[in-house]
């Protein structure tokens, strides 16, 4: 079941993303984030607590804002 996360915070390549409920996702799941016509797919690396994930992305973070949606895929990247 995938379930769709916040971004709280972007330091370069790394993002923090906030989930709503105590269902996090699990650590190395992929994360996709539709930034335009581009699709930007993060590894969640930590558990930081306050129901908020690190990730780290695979590609640019260029154009990503706070507040944009972030889909857990429940896989692997």
């Amino acid at each position: 079941m995938s379930q769709t996360g916040k971004i709280v915070q972007i330091i370069g390549p790394v993002l923090d993303i906030k989930f709503e409920g105590d269902n996090l996702p699990n650590l190395l799941n992929a994360i996709e984030i539709k930034n335009g016509n581009e699709r930007v797919v993060a590894e969640v690396s930590q558990h930081i607590g306050d129901n908020i994930v690190r990730c780290i992305s695979m590609n640019s973070t260029d154009g990503l804002v706070r507040g944009m949606d972030a889909v857990d895929t429940g896989r692997g990247v």
